[in-house]
């Protein structure tokens, strides 16, 4: 069985400019797609290969999460993780028409993936990314 899900979209935009609104923490709130991002708390920007960062949150009640960049690569790829190993990875590919984003919730690394399973968040996690990765490409197509 396969513990991630994934969705893509081709945005009209460099990697670089892609890259550039994934990689800053501040902007995280805009382009979330779930509605549990509330705003950093702190971190550096942009983010790169180990990287940690706090961000403020919301599923019924607020919290606090500290996240940590586990996987980079320059204008390719960009990974996440918190306390629990889950991950949040975009991986960038130039494309006819600019770059494929893909955008993947993996939970194979997860130290309670069955958890993750029982409480729905894989059936969830496929409209959240549909709806991230709407939300970059208008962020990144409306510039700075």
């Amino acid at each position: 069985m396969s513990r991630s899900v994934s969705r893509s979209r081709v945005i009209d935009a460099s990697a670089d400019d892609i890259l550039a609104v994934i990689a800053s923490p501040a902007g995280h709130e805009k382009i979330d797609g779930s509605g549990s991002v509330r705003g950093m708390i702190s971190g550096p920007d942009p983010l790169e290969m180990g990287s940690k960062f706090r961000m403020k949150m919301k599923l019924g009640v607020p919290y606090r999460m500290a996240l940590k960049v586990v996987d980079f690569e320059q204008n390719r790829l960009i990974a996440w993780a918190h306390a629990g190993k889950h991950r949040w990875r975009f991986e960038l590919e130039s494309v006819d028409g600019g770059t494929r984003v893909t955008e993947t919730f993996d939970w194979s690394t997860a130290i309670s993936p069955r958890i993750i399973e029982r409480m729905g968040w894989p059936d969830r996690h496929p409209a959240n990314l549909e709806l991230t990765l709407e939300r970059l490409e208008a962020v990144v197509l409306a510039g700075p």
